[in-house]
């Protein structure tokens, strides 16, 4: 009987890789090159080395889940949903507290959205996890940056037509009033918005597997996020079977720490880690 060997991976998105100039999008209307909002140092490589991967265990791969940043351009972690106590804008990369808010600091753009966020601030900050970080606008829906890097697009477009299976795709962030590093739930979930309570049917779908593999970006956030939020809730606890690999995922520039942090206690808690040629040999025997 076969493996079921699944393959999950993290926001893959233009807005994250630091894609040269020949990979980058062009605007129509201006004629402007985009280049990605956010990029990650090392994640074009990444995503290429990944795309490898997904060639050559095309016929090992039972399944593919991909999750997309999907973002409005009002956020509460994006620049236009806060202002400074004197007006000015907010530059991103500011964190913000709800002491700093308390405090007149910052302020929301809108007066009406103050309340409901600051009880947000609160709760974030109770859970531990994180402190609000105002992002550059990134992964809007619609747009160049919300897409799949082109080499992995291509290399998992070749896997559905040669297995005739569909890659699943699960969005995640389009509610703007909280973060949404983790694709199995939102920092505080809304309670009238069932997209960001904990994805229980996708952690018991991945759980099926015999190995799970996992790779995407940021290494810092979002597959830390993500990789937390499914050793916490494996059904079958057989953490084991988890394969995080390492050449696959890079950290946001200044949050390498995280980034080392996360893949110690990964190792510690019995997650694999292994880089996609490791992996790729294990595959082939």
């Amino acid at each position: 009987m076969s493996r079921n060997i699944q393959l999950l991976v993290i926001d893959p998105q233009n807005d994250f890789c630091d894609l040269p100039e020949s990979w980058q999008g062009i605007d129509p209307l201006s004629g402007a090159r985009i280049a990605p909002a956010l990029p990650v140092a090392g994640a074009h490589a990444d995503m290429q080395r990944l795309a490898g991967l997904i060639d050559a265990a095309r016929g090992s791969l039972s399944g593919i889940t991909v999750t997309l940043d999907s973002h409005h351009r009002l956020d509460v972690a994006h620049p236009a949903f806060w202002k400074q106590a004197d007006g000015a804008a907010v530059s991103p990369f500011t964190t913000i507290t709800a002491a700093q808010v308390r405090a007149g600091e910052f302020r929301t753009a809108d007066p009406a959205a103050a309340a409901r966020t600051l009880a947000y601030l609160d709760e974030l900050e109770a859970r531990g996890r994180y402190t609000l970080m105002v992002w550059p606008v990134h992964c809007e829906i619609g747009t160049w940056g919300h897409n799949v890097h082109a080499a992995v697009r291509a290399a998992y477009n070749r896997w559905e037509e040669a297995r005739l299976g569909v890659v699943q795709a699960v969005y995640k962030g389009s509610n703007p009033w909280t973060e949404h590093y983790s694709a199995m739930q939102a920092e505080v979930p809304d309670a009238d918005d069932p997209d960001t309570q904990l994805n229980r049917g996708l952690i018991a779908g991945l759980d099926r597997a015999d190995l799970l593999l996992i790779a995407g970006e940021a290494s810092s956030h979002c597959v830390k996020a993500t990789t937390e939020h499914i050793v916490d809730n494996l059904p079958s606890g057989r953490l084991d079977r988890v394969v995080l690999l390492t050449d696959c995922m890079s950290p946001v520039g200044g949050f390498e720490a995280q980034g080392e942090g996360f893949l110690a206690a990964m190792r510690s808690r019995g997650v694999q880690l292994a880089t996609s040629a490791d992996v790729l040999g294990q595959l082939k025997n």
